[in-house]
């Protein structure tokens, strides 16, 4: 068995996830930004603008060759003449004219001028707060453009007594009434889009960068191993751990049945299977799973063992309410036979074996031949052998037992197991030439957008 990464292209439906999993920020973002370009509208100053319209003509013989060339050098004239509105040359004269406190400079950010392609025509745009003065300024500009252009940029040579080109307004700047800017509606539609990208680009972003298992569709891609089963979320689950037997009719009991009929189709060797049921990392209902299991094995009639290889941290004394004071580590170091630390539990034909005493060394103990002939000895006594033992990534202790069984069952916790340590606990199995027969799915959500994961 060996880990494979994810491949292929995003579905639909894998967007509609993304979605719903982030809808909160997405949302959140979106506010934030309408909100922020409502406050830029409500707090920027009152502008108006005004707009004075002129027409570049050139002096012709009337002759038609020279119309054309004369219609043409207007039209090239008209770009650079829009490019000279803003310069000293023609703000000078206006700022003097209207005895303004400005510089050339300072005017020049209020005005801006345009020359529509092939056209002979310039539009001046004055700014300001002053409706009156915005076209003041404008009709002064456009004035002062055309005496400029007269004067000075197509000043009159020889015997001629006036330029060549004129300049006139064909549009005279008139006073605003409504102003310009603020616009609440363009600010806040603005501001609520950038939100709104900015929050699918977080969600896009998180959803990358989050390499936890949410569905079996995770799982799959990551392990090349089947999948047995998955079990749904449940807070109260550390109430009632042995669901199963707490709660027979529950969801979780039923998909832990599912489980066992999946376990008992996997192609196993002859004779007794025995099973070790682990997980990449603690917390994610490895303990749980292997308690359930039993015990919807235990209810088809068989006979049925449950040993607690946990050396570090055993469960299933707490889980099951028995006396743990005795146990495997006990059997192992020999000083109890096996039939005296197996305890028998309900009506039905489920035999547990707890933890007992926690040795010093616990690898080395479950890795030893006393392990071996333990088992060898529970296989001829028991129809299913089913061993908790502690997390992959954590201790070696479960890829040592795993040698010595059937092979590995390695549970998964929807929302925290990440994939890389997936993957990271499928290689430790295979580095001890073990088998992994399959992945349960735990914690799966009944909720939210992975709520399909298993139905």
């Amino acid at each position: 068995v060996r880990p494979r990464t994810c491949g292929g292209s995003l579905q639909l439906k894998d967007y509609v996830a993304l979605f719903r999993r982030n809808w909160l920020l997405i949302l959140a973002c979106t506010i934030i930004g309408g909100s922020v370009g409502a406050m830029a509208a409500l707090f920027s100053p009152t502008l108006y603008q005004s707009t004075v319209q002129q027409y570049v003509s050139v002096r012709n013989s009337g002759a038609a060759w020279d119309l054309a060339q004369s219609t043409s050098y207007a039209r090239q004239a008209v770009i650079n003449y829009a490019r000279v509105v803003p310069t000293a040359i023609v703000l000078d004269p206006v700022i003097q004219d209207l005895g303004l406190d400005l510089t050339s400079r300072q005017l020049a950010a209020q005005v801006s001028a345009s020359a529509p392609l092939n056209t002979q025509v310039i539009a001046i745009t004055v700014t300001d707060e002053n409706p009156s003065q915005a076209a003041q300024l404008a009709n002064a500009i456009g004035d002062s453009l055309a005496n400029a252009v007269a004067t000075e940029l197509e000043a009159p040579t020889g015997a001629e007594a006036e330029s060549k080109v004129r300049v006139e307004t064909i549009s005279a700047a008139k006073v605003p009434t409504q102003p310009s800017s603020p616009n609440l509606r363009l600010d806040l539609a603005l501001g609520l889009l950038i939100g709104l990208a900015v929050g699918i680009g977080l969600a896009v972003l998180r959803t990358v960068l989050d390499t936890r298992v949410r569905t079996i569709t995770d799982v799959e891609s990551t392990v090349d191993a089947p999948i047995l089963g998955g079990i749904p979320f449940d807070p109260d689950s550390a109430e009632r751990p042995l669901v199963v037997q707490a709660a027979p009719r529950d969801p979780r009991a039923e998909a832990f049945r599912r489980v066992r009929t999946n376990v008992q189709f996997l192609n196993l060797e002859s004779g007794t299977p025995s099973f070790v049921v682990t997980s990449s990392a603690p917390a994610e209902g490895k303990s749980t799973t292997a308690a359930n299991l039993a015990l919807t094995l235990a209810e088809t009639g068989l006979r049925v063992a449950l040993v607690d290889a946990d050396l570090r941290k055993p469960r299933v004394a707490d889980n099951f309410n028995i006396e743990g004071g005795v146990g495997l580590s006990d059997v192992l170091a020999g000083r109890v036979p096996l039939s005296g630390a197996m305890q028998p539990w309900g009506r039905s034909k489920l035999f547990l074996l707890p933890a007992g005493a926690l040795p010093p060394n616990p690898a080395e103990i479950l890795g030893s031949r006393a392990m071996w002939q333990t088992l060898e000895e529970m296989r001829r006594a028991f129809d299913y052998i089913i061993v908790d033992a502690p997390p992959l990534l954590a201790v070696t202790d479960a890829a040592v037992v795993s040698r010595l069984t059937t092979g590995a069952i390695l549970v998964a916790a929807s929302g925290s197991t990440r994939k890389p340590q997936l993957a990271g606990a499928v290689k430790a199995i295979e580095s001890a030439d073990a088998n992994l027969l399959g992945v349960i799915i735990t914690k799966l959500p009944t909720k939210g957008p992975d709520s399909t994961a298993y139905g």
